[in-house]
């Protein structure tokens, strides 16, 4: 028998919760324009765009010595955005399935594979830019974007929703910016990209990330009261 029948309270989800936010809508244009903006300005001249002096620059902090601490941290970030990173979010996606949470799986699948397929391979492909002379690591072709901030950023977003609570979402938001601001020193400090190949890459991943967040945000919050509601149940008939 129920030890405390009607002491368990429903949770439904809140209005923040379950409502689209137009907040997360227009950041994730704003990002994805951005990007796609900056993409046909060096699609018009891929060795010389207007900003190829601050690329230059940049590079030319980025000099070295190459070596110690420093080198340390940008192969391990290297290593991270490529095949090592799969298993991120292969771990993720095996404890949603694990956890029958469909709708999160598709959230996921949506951002991953989404966000890097249809928006940052598409600007790829569509810009061809040269990448810088000399890089230190293995890179396949086109400049930009930068795949591996695109990567970080759409993995930081991912995160957040699926395994932050919303109380603790700024500090997950403000380490995430952090993390994804590493990759993207890591990515110019090995010579793979021009500064501005990695900020695009990083608008292209948040905005691809927030803008599925904004499309499932209505599911994610009824899955989220659905799991509530079966531990609730679960508690009232101990």
């Amino acid at each position: 028998m129920s030890s405390i029948p009607a002491t368990v309270p429903t949770t439904r989800p809140s209005g923040r919760e379950a409502a689209r936010s137009s907040g997360v809508l227009v950041l994730a244009l704003v990002l994805l324009g951005a990007a796609g903006l900056a993409a046909l300005v060096v699609r018009s001249d891929v060795t010389n765009p207007p900003f190829q002096g601050l690329d230059d620059r940049w590079l030319t902090w980025m000099g070295g010595p190459h070596d110690g601490v420093y080198e340390v941290l940008a192969s391990a970030l290297n290593l991270f955005g490529g095949p090592v990173g799969i298993v991120v979010p292969l771990a993720l996606l095996t404890f949603l399935l694990v956890r029958g949470r469909w709708t999160s799986v598709g959230f996921l699948l949506t951002v991953y594979l989404g966000g890097n397929l249809l928006v940052v391979q598409a600007l790829k492909y569509l810009v061809d830019r040269p990448r810088p002379a000399n890089p230190l690591v293995r890179v396949d072709h086109g400049s930009f974007p930068s795949g591996h901030a695109a990567t970080a950023a759409l993995l930081v977003v991912a995160a957040g929703v699926l395994l932050v609570p919303l109380a603790r979402r700024r500090a997950w938001w403000l380490g995430g910016a952090v993390f994804t601001l590493a990759m993207m020193w890591s990515r110019t400090w090995l010579h793979a990209h021009w500064i501005s190949d990695t900020v695009a890459g990083a608008a292209a991943g948040a905005g691809a990330g927030l803008l599925a967040w904004w499309i499932f945000q209505p599911a994610l919050a009824r899955e989220h009261a659905r799991g509530h509601d079966r531990r609730g149940a679960a508690v009232d008939t101990d």
